[in-house]
């Protein structure tokens, strides 16, 4: 998302040029291929040729994903030439690491800050974010909300292997099949799980998805929403409630850490987006604004220190599995606030302030270079060969 609306912003200024120069840095060009960021700065400058040149040794200071866009002539000659990262969810920073984008419509710092709100004025959270955002925000979610339908609807429906040569095979549908003849807990975990599976391989296929907050983790929310909705009869005008409130937890994290997984990691991703399940979850099964608080911090506390390690730099192992495990945590985090009453001793503020200093701790092969972890050993290739690294024989 990033990369695509960096390029259509740099399409005006590329005027009558002959062809564009697009070179990715980082992280952004290590995984690039396997996310699609070719296509996607590409598309907006068709029908020009565009060079993809692609520099994974090197990183541009501000974020590791950097890209930069360049406007040449017949001769090859720069015209234009602009600067920006994509820093997850679609968001972008420019040439100077600033917000490319509007202001920040809350006063906020961080959770508490809501809570002190919420509870002073007798409030909850999405009647917050509709006083902040005023009342464009909710034919806004509803839109967002019919979006999310549709990629659960489609993902479900769709067979067949995901794009790349890792022939993934995709699931949804067949666990959404198997789900519909089981009874009691396995037979609704099975469809939370069938629902986040459906949106990521959507994802993984280059399908429309939300980002909720990054599109790596874009399973999550839909599928506990979703889920919640079928098995508690709940209307739209609750699911936009809840979008507003996991949204709110999604705008603390990245204001003070980060959702982006080449930055912090998958904890900012993947855990991120559990967070805001559990807060939305917590909401829609009746939860006070401290339940929802104690929800959303074990959604992002028991994620914590999770690398981003995508094999052969796909939006598909560990990544799609990892939405759906996270679903089903995300509403065992709010039942889990609900059955308290909503005491705890550590805070999602401090939770969030955690992930950033675990995320800055870990190793660069672990936050979306497709360097370390799953990926380096997957790419070693003994596994697959049952030569297992420091067992006898």
């Amino acid at each position: 998302m990033g990369p695509r609306f960096a390029a259509e912003g740099f399409s005006a200024a590329a005027g009558e040029a002959a062809r564009i120069r697009v070179t990715l840095y980082g992280s952004l060009a290590a995984t690039g291929r396997g996310h699609l960021a070719h296509r996607a700065v590409s598309a907006p400058f068709v029908p020009r040729p565009v060079e993809i040149a692609w520099r994974p040794e090197q990183a541009l200071p501000h974020h590791p994903n950097g890209m930069r866009f360049e406007a040449l002539d017949d001769w090859g000659g720069v015209m234009a030439a602009r600067t920006a990262y994509s820093v997850g969810g679609g968001a972008l920073l420019d040439e100077e690491g600033r917000p490319d984008g509007g202001p920040d419509v809350y006063p906020y710092t961080g959770m508490r800050d809501v809570l002190l709100e919420c509870e002073g004025e007798g409030l909850l959270v999405w009647e917050l974010v509709g006083r902040h955002e005023g009342d464009a925000i909710w034919p806004y979610l509803a839109q967002v909300w019919s979006k999310m339908k549709r990629a659960i609807a489609t993902g479900l429906e769709a067979e067949g292997r995901l794009p790349g040569n890792l022939n993934v095979p995709r699931k949804a549908c067949a666990y959404h099949a198997r789900a519909r003849h089981m009874a009691g807990h396995f037979g609704q975990t099975a469809l939370l799980f069938a629902y986040a599976l459906a949106v990521s391989e959507e994802n993984a296929a280059g399908g429309e998805v939300v980002t909720a907050p990054t599109c790596g983790a874009c399973g999550v929310l839909p599928a506990v929403l979703f889920f919640l909705q079928q098995q508690e009869k709940l209307s739209d005008d609750r699911i936009a409630h809840a979008l507003a409130t996991a949204g709110m937890v999604g705008n603390i994290v990245k204001r003070n850490a980060s959702i982006s997984g080449a930055e912090v990691g998958c904890q900012g991703e993947v855990g991120t987006a559990c967070a805001m399940a559990a807060a939305a979850a917590a909401q829609l099964l009746g939860g006070t604004v401290r339940q929802i608080e104690y929800a959303a911090e074990m959604g992002l506390e028991h994620h914590l220190g999770l690398t981003c390690d995508p094999i052969g730099g796909y939006v598909q192992i560990p990544c799609i599995e990892r939405n759906a495990v996270a679903a089903a945590r995300a509403v065992d985090c709010a039942a889990y606030a609900l059955l308290s009453d909503g005491t705890h001793i550590v805070s999602f503020d401090e939770v969030v302030r955690t992930m950033w200093e675990t995320g800055c701790d870990l190793k660069s092969n672990y936050r979306e270079t497709a360097e370390g972890g799953l990926a380096k050993i997957y790419a070693q290739g003994p596994l697959a060969q049952g030569n297992f690294p420091g067992m006898g024989s």
